[in-house]
């Protein structure tokens, strides 16, 4: 078996076979050593402006004296002896996620994972921050009275959300507000775990606060869409009324009205429809992530996953509402719309057949008028070929014949009028055999 560059010669391979393979590590998890100080920061980016974030990250290289990227990815992470920043690509935003480990003995929130980064580069990271958070991890003792007494001095006396995740072994407290520096705060007690398994537990703790505030954003939407579907509705049902109960309406303008509001349907749908979408993946991701922590509650306090389903599973439950909503009305117009057409359509196939037997009847009196007009142009044409016919029987010396000019004549009548008769009765039944045969 010849094997060059890892690949057995003569067999094809799939072109993205090892993207495929590469993409389960994308995303590693981190391996945070403990104290450690983070930072987060969601900012939802377009392609442009992913281009120069990564522009912008690698000024930070160079800032750092590191070897700078020159081709983009998915992931990528700066790393220094205690510091690390990690940058992170997703389908409508970033995540750059920055680890201080240096060892501080200041509280947990007066040094952060922004620390070290140099003067003036946070401040023009291009992009929309939709969530930035620090993250504080410490050691503490399971046993030491004081831990919720200094939990609550870290959050300026907001009331604390705290749960004792991975079956016990680490303290986890938040409130899930902003602070008066602008960020929201997570303390993580680390009990016994090991630095994977404090990466882990970090990383799950960021995807939930990052995709809580991504789901939270239809709301607002879903809020503002409630009035407009309100009101479609109740007109919508006006018509529909209308339909129903009314002998006199305008079809013309009904039809304007329901083409104009299935237009503005389409265009409420089509400016929410990833929204909603999103909304949904999102939140599927977040109670995914709730239940690998595999909380135990903390005496006093509602846990992360109390608190967050509390809050955010109603939440969600109105943009699905709304987004059901947005459809059955899509629906119910293009019923009645239905319904419209159907009635217009009747009412066209009544004018024409009204039409058709107006036109029928006009088409007997033409056929009547038309035979009348045939047996006075008999009677002229005779009249006019017996004249004729006269001038040439005066014209001629009939002294041979036993028989007078005015008698020719006379007998010449009757056969000149069956002539003329049966040569028009011969011209009509050629036009009428002419028309059958189409």
């Amino acid at each position: 078996m010849n094997i060059k560059n890892g690949k057995i010669s003569g067999i094809q391979y799939h072109p993205l076979l090892e993207s495929l393979y590469e993409e389960m590590h994308s995303r590693p998890y981190q391996v945070i050593q403990c104290p450690a100080h983070i930072t987060h920061f969601v900012v939802l980016s377009n392609e442009l402006q992913k281009a120069e974030q990564f522009a912008h990250l690698q000024q930070l290289y160079a800032a750092f004296e590191l070897p700078v990227p020159q081709l983009d990815q998915t992931n990528l992470q700066l790393e220094t002896a205690t510091f690390k920043v990690r940058r992170e690509v997703h389908l409508e935003f970033t995540a750059f996620t920055f680890i201080n480990s240096s060892l501080s003995d200041q509280a947990p929130f007066e040094c952060t994972g922004l620390t070290p980064l140099p003067q003036g580069w946070l401040e023009q990271l291009p992009g929309m921050v939709v969530a930035n958070f620090h993250l504080a991890l410490q050691c503490i003792d399971e046993n030491d009275s004081q831990l919720i007494v200094n939990a609550k001095k870290s959050f300026e006396n907001f009331r604390l959300v705290g749960s004792s995740p991975q079956n016990g072994d680490a303290r986890v407290w938040t409130s899930f507000r902003l602070h008066s520096d602008g960020f929201g705060r997570f303390l993580i007690g680390n009990i016994h775990m090991s630095d994977s398994q404090i990466g882990r537990l970090t990383q799950r703790l960021i995807e939930i606060e990052t995709y809580r505030m991504l789901t939270l954003m239809a709301l607002p939407l879903a809020r503002e869409n409630v009035t407009v579907l309100t009101a479609m509705d109740e007109k919508l049902v006006k018509l529909t009324n209308q339909l129903a109960c009314s002998e006199h309406f305008s079809e013309q303008g009904i039809l304007t009205q329901l083409t104009a509001m299935a237009a503005q349907i389409e265009a409420v749908r089509a400016r929410t429809a990833f929204r909603y979408t999103a909304t949904f993946a999102y939140y599927d991701l977040v109670i995914k992530r709730l239940e690998e922590l595999r909380e135990d509650e903390v005496s006093g306090h509602l846990s992360l996953n109390e608190f967050i389903t509390r809050r955010l599973t109603p939440a969600v439950n109105t943009c699905r509402a709304v987004s059901d909503r947005l459809e059955s009305l899509s629906l119910r117009i293009d019923r009645v719309s239905d319904m419209m057409r159907t009635k217009v359509e009747l009412s066209i196939q009544e004018q024409n057949q009204l039409l058709l037997t107006s036109m029928d009847r006009r088409s007997r009196i033409q056929l009547m008028m038309q035979h009348t007009v045939e047996g006075l142009s008999v009677a002229a044409i005779s009249y006019y070929s017996i004249g004729l016919v006269k001038y040439l029987i005066e014209a001629v010396d009939l002294s041979l014949l036993p028989i007078e000019k005015s008698q020719l004549i006379g007998l010449s009548v009757p056969i000149i009028i069956g002539t003329v008769w049966f040569f028009t009765r011969r011209v009509h039944r050629r036009f009428k055999n002419m028309d059958d045969d189409k």
